[in-house]
């Protein structure tokens, strides 16, 4: 898949860092105050390690994390972008399997940033937002422990892999949730591009992701409140992207994070 340009927002940042992630996918339903604008305002002690990227700056998704969109000048971008998402009703679930999607974590998913780099795309995920990293013996992909500031709920994670659940790659736009918005009538090779796609994938804390379920942002907001605005631009990015509608009531949520 070609990139859409025609977004609406800022060019591609620099060069793209390297990514992977680990456990598997999970969800979340329902969140205190779902309905709160995010504004700028502080959801708890915010995890940063300075590297995370506002998704206005990571069209392509390459970068790591996912930092608040602030000011009024991204805000009116990103409530700019959210407009653009269409909206419909969600079909049935009839159907849905995870393997619709092809294996979890491919490398092969053609069409999509590091497919084919050797490395699987739960790995490029831990790569691309772990810090003091530690592979497998005689690996450069393979990660077994690291350091995850998570952008969902502002805590640090020290991750080891025996613990792997603890850290899970979230898809933003959940394979279920696309299926009954319109994927279950793509290729399947569009199907692998979503579920593998760095730009719909962040590795967060296992608790908040398994949480999430299937839900669109109406029933479901990252527990830190400061990262929500940039959520809903993430979940439009991936809407456009992949010219896939979302639900009304999400729509509207998505713009309320943002002030719109």
């Amino acid at each position: 898949m070609t990139r859409n340009k025609g977004w609406g927002i800022r060019a591609r940042s620099a060069g793209p860092a390297v990514i992977a992630a680990v456990a598997l996918l999970a969800g979340c339903e329902g969140i205190p105050d779902a309905g709160s604008p995010a504004g700028d305002e502080s959801g708890g002690a915010a995890a940063s390690d300075g590297r995370a990227v506002s998704p206005l700056d990571n069209p392509e998704g390459t970068e790591p994390g996912l930092a608040p969109v602030t000011g009024e000048p991204d805000r009116a971008e990103a409530v700019d972008l959210i407009t653009k998402v269409t909206t419909k009703g969600r079909g049935p679930k009839t159907g849905y399997d995870r393997d619709e999607f092809g294996y979890a974590w491919m490398d092969t998913a053609d069409g999509v940033p590091l497919a084919r780099n050797g490395c699987d795309t739960r790995n490029d995920l831990l790569r691309r937002d772990g810090q003091d990293l530690r592979f497998r013996s005689g690996s450069d992909c393979v990660v077994v422990a690291m350091t995850l500031a998570d952008p969902y709920t502002g805590t640090t994670i020290e991750w080891r892999k025996q613990e792997a659940a603890e850290v899970q790659i979230d898809h933003v736009v959940p394979l279920s949730y696309s299926w009954q918005m319109g994927a279950s009538r793509w290729s399947g090779s569009k199907r692998e591009q979503l579920a593998n796609d760095p730009l719909n994938l962040i590795p967060v804390d296992g608790g908040a992701n398994s949480a999430k379920g299937d839900s669109g942002p109406a029933t479901w907001l990252p527990p830190d409140k400061r990262i929500r605005c940039a959520y809903a631009v993430r979940f439009a990015q991936v809407a456009v992207e992949y010219e896939m509608p979302v639900t009304p009531a999400d729509k509207r949520m998505m713009l309320q994070q943002c002030g719109g």
